[in-house]
């Protein structure tokens, strides 16, 4: 997957996996890893599909519906590429907290709705429900950050309602942040997101 690797001088630091939203690149993020935590290690990825030539993460069959075969298919070529990063790049793979931005959050979710392994923690910023009717792996000990706006047209409240309560019951430790806004993120939610991050990782 291409992607950008950013090596961070503190010993034993976090990586911040970085998933972009529909149209994005591994560019994307970078500052927004930068405003989180300067000095963890960072690997952006860039999502293996293209929607009339917008990266994504996943196919969609249309808006707000997703592809579950192929989002199942994805989810596991970047788990394993999590792995095989890990090895390359030397670093803990018990230390990856995803970053996500819609459709970037929604493959963080569904690492985490497939995989007790795969993040220590997780920032998801408008994601959606990635699957409904499975049962979740015990995620116990994990923790996320969801934010969400009250008028986003994408991620209903009460999209965003039952992701935190289904990530509840396996486990996960969910702070949700709220704001009027719409789909789109927010210095403020950028600042609630370091605020969690600070209290659950450091």
């Amino acid at each position: 997957m291409k992607h950008i690797f950013k090596q961070s001088s503190k010993k034993n630091a976090p990586v911040l996996l970085l998933l972009h939203g529909t149209g994005g690149t591994e560019e994307d993020l970078l500052e927004l890893a930068k405003l989180i935590d300067e000095e963890a290690s960072v690997l952006s990825v860039r999502g293996n599909v293209s929607e009339n030539g917008m990266p994504r993460f996943f196919r969609r069959l249309a808006e707000g519906v997703f592809d579950e075969e192929d989002l199942l298919f994805r989810t596991g070529e970047l788990h394993e590429f999590i792995n095989e990063s890990a090895e390359k790049y030397e670093f803990d793979r018990s230390n990856v907290i995803a970053v996500g931005y819609s459709n970037g959050a929604n493959i963080a979710a569904s690492l985490l709705y497939h995989y007790n392994d795969s993040l220590k923690a997780a920032s998801l910023h408008h994601p959606m429900v990635p699957r409904r009717g499975v049962e979740l792996p015990d995620l116990s000990g994990t923790s996320v950050f969801i934010g969400a706006g009250e008028n986003d047209p994408i991620c209903t409240p009460e999209e965003t309602k039952e992701l935190s309560r289904t990530l509840s019951e396996a486990g996960v430790t969910v702070e949700e942040y709220w704001s009027q806004a719409g789909h789109q993120l927010t210095l403020e939610e950028v600042e609630a997101a370091k605020a969690w991050y600070q209290k659950a990782i450091q």
